[in-house]
């Protein structure tokens, strides 16, 4: 079939023309979305050069290349060991490159007289990183935490990094071997309430409110800190901020920013002739710099701009992190950006604590990060670098049975375009930045690295269409940071998977995701705990998904409807749907035994009691599947949720905090609930 020119354009750029609706029918993408989503990317235009920007070799493939035109070639590889070859190749004949040639990355140069060509060359493993134990069959568990629900005697009002160290002490005393977290992701310091940490301002820093001020030396030795640390005000906020329900995220905000001010002013002084420091600000570069000045010009207008949200309603001359007016702020306001940086560093460094403390403690994974699909559309990532990211659009998902209008996510897509310019170096720092200091990475919708719902900008989200990313160059790219990082990797792969997409996830070593609430046959019972795959991560939940005491007493449902999200006409099925769920769920656990014979086997006759909660522990732990993660909200009974897909406004989404401190939460029933959960992934 021939296509036309419209239609060509959009198949070359990556633009499906067709996708499979939710009812399983074809769906064709109209012009005006074709139209719309070419004029966003960045594609290739002009003569082609004899070879592609970078060249993406995976193990046991053939290393070779076809030079494009005529003549005679000379080229020269540069290995990243440093080694160096050389030699002609023929325009159109293929060239071979060297044999046993290490994994990593190589530059390929091309010359023919005057004119040269670059070619990134990365020679990638078969699969991802996956520890012995685990290849050995054992079976390992841990918690999934939000940081910021952590309560503590000595927090100040959010959970930080010395709770980190504190869960994580106590997961390792009970058997565990992890301990899973929300995104890190840095996000807004002087508009805190902007709190998703799904909608980051970057990927590649981390959230300052997280650093453990307590721990800071130069805030205890600080005699103006200290002062206003006795000061009755202070405290009273920082009682406050503690007790309240939810993170006051304002509250924690204005505490934390003063403390670490005066900390800052005190190290200062000392700060060109700390090496670890200087160091970090060399590493950083230009990326660590613009991050430091878009908190800076941020803290700065928000004092007179409170309302103001994002770079694009800042003044013209500012919307780009190298306009003239920008540069000018930059040099004179030195001071600033060191702080900012300062911050940053202080954060890697309370991170990079508790990653050696999971060592110490002989954790096989220790801590596992959360990478987020994406950046928020006014986001210091966006300011730095508009090439990259495509502000003419958003991502999300195509219109489906929940969800009639489709998801907008209101984060601008990475161009792949751009990306494979590159020779894939963005990606490449954003896995860098996120699998240090941990031995897990988990990918949020990972199905991104295959496609995702590109949605013109202004527009609905059933306006959009998919468009494809290079998922096997990325693939083994994530291999080969996998493997130098001894990072494994977890691919957030619920919801419609692409079947093309399954199978590669499988062989590259990622592992799935498997939640018991979804685990079902198509008679609607649950699958049986051997029926989990070994490669994949059990959980009985999520934080986008009710507890298992909020899905057991309906209370996801109900919240729901209060909010608006389901209509009386919705409601009515969907908890004639959670009735069945709870049968077939009961009847599963009585079956394998992790219920007392004694207990009733109708559903609606079982509260949910802590025998009852214990069941629901004991047959994940029996899962074939390699991991488990386990969350507090489960151990504690809790049902109200950290997040309701869905709403903005009408929830207080990423700010519920646990209902006991840390202290009291392994004094109660949780030691004998996790002890049970230690007992059962143990047994062989």
């Amino acid at each position: 079939m021939t296509l036309n020119k419209l239609d060509q354009a959009a198949q070359d750029a990556g633009i499906s023309l067709r996708f499979i609706n939710a009812h399983g029918e074809s769906e064709t993408i109209s012009d005006e979305t074709k139209r719309a989503l070419l004029a966003v990317m960045e594609t290739p235009t002009g003569k082609a050069p004899p070879l592609p920007p970078v060249q993406v070799f995976a193990a046991r493939s053939k290393r070779q290349l076809t030079p494009q035109g005529s003549g005679t070639f000379s080229w020269q590889l540069q290995t990243e060991q440093g080694k160096s070859f050389s030699g002609e190749v023929q325009g159109g004949e293929l060239l071979t490159l060297p044999p046993r040639l290490s994994q990593g990355y190589h530059l390929l140069t091309l010359r023919k007289g005057r004119q040269q060509w670059q070619t990134r060359i990365i020679i990638a493993p078969r699969r991802c990183f996956i520890p012995e134990s685990i290849e050995q069959g054992e079976k390992l568990w841990g918690a999934l935490v939000q940081l910021y629900t952590l309560r503590s005697d000595d927090n100040w009002g959010i959970g930080d990094f010395g709770d980190l160290a504190h869960m994580l002490e106590k997961v390792a005393d009970y058997g565990g071997d992890f301990v899973g977290l929300n995104p890190l992701h840095a996000l807004y310091p002087a508009q805190p309430e902007n709190a998703s940490p799904y909608s980051p301002t970057s990927r590649r820093w981390l959230n300052v409110l997280y650093i453990d001020v307590n721990r800071l030396e130069d805030f205890q030795r600080s005699q103006s800190a200290q002062r206003w640390w006795a000061r009755a005000k202070t405290r009273q906020a920082l009682e406050q901020a503690r007790a309240a329900e939810f993170v006051d995220y304002s509250a924690v905000a204005e505490l934390k920013l003063t403390a670490l001010r005066f900390a800052w002013q005190r190290f200062q002084p000392r700060a060109a002739d700390d090496a670890s420091f200087q160091q970090f600000i060399v590493e950083g570069g230009d990326h660590l710099r613009y991050q430091a000045a878009f908190d800076g010009i941020l803290a700065e207008r928000s004092q007179q701009h409170p309302d103001e949200w994002g770079w694009a309603n800042w003044p013209e001359g500012w919307r780009n992190a190298l306009l003239p007016e920008v540069q000018q702020w930059c040099a004179q306001h030195e001071d600033e950006i060191q702080f900012w940086s300062w911050l940053q560093w202080v954060a890697q460094e309370q991170f990079a604590i508790c990653c050696q403390i999971s060592q110490e403690l002989g954790m096989e994974v220790g801590l596992y990060r959360d990478l987020a699909v994406g950046v928020a559309q006014g986001s210091a990532e966006t300011w730095q670098d508009p090439e990259l990211y495509k502000l003419g659009a958003s991502v999300g998902a195509p219109p489906d049975r929940l969800g009639p209008q489709g998801q907008n996510w209101s984060l601008p897509p990475l161009d792949p375009h751009v990306m494979r310019a590159r020779g894939y170096q963005p990606f490449i720092d954003l896995l860098r930045a996120n699998m240090r200091d941990c031995g897990a990475l988990r990918i949020d919708h990972v199905m991104a690295l295959l496609r995702l719902w590109w949605i013109p900008y202004g527009e609905s989200a059933d306006k959009g269409a998919y468009v494809a990313y290079p998922v096997h160059d990325l693939l083994a790219i994530l291999a080969l940071e996998s493997q130098r990082h001894r990072c494994m990797v977890i691919g957030e792969d619920l919801g419609t998977v692409p079947k093309e997409i399954v199978s590669l996830l499988r062989n590259s070593g990622i592992f799935s995701w498997k939640v018991l609430f979804f685990e079902q046959h198509g008679d609607g019972s649950y699958r049986q705990p051997h029926e989990y795959p070994a490669q994949s991560i059990a959980s009985a939940s999520t934080h986008d998904l009710p507890t298992l005491a909020g899905f057991w007493g309906f209370k996801d449902l109900s919240l729901g409807h209060k909010l608006g999200l389901y209509k009386e006409s919705v409601l009515i099925p969907l908890l004639g749907q959670r009735d069945k769920q709870k049968q077939a769920l009961l009847d599963a656990l009585h079956q394998m035994n992790t219920l007392p014979a004694r207990q009733s086997k109708v559903a609606s006759r079982v509260s949910f009691t802590p025998l009852l909660n214990r069941g629901f522990h004991r047959y994940l732990a029996r899962t074939d599947s390699a991991l488990l993660g386990l969350q507090p909200e489960d151990w504690l009974a809790m049902t109200s949720p950290v997040n309701v897909p869905g709403t903005v406004d009408e929830y207080p989404n990423w700010r519920r905090k646990l209902s006991v401190t840390l202290e009291e939460m392994f004094r109660g029933k949780v030691p004998g609930l996790l002890t049970a959960v230690n007992t059962g992934r143990r047994k062989r």
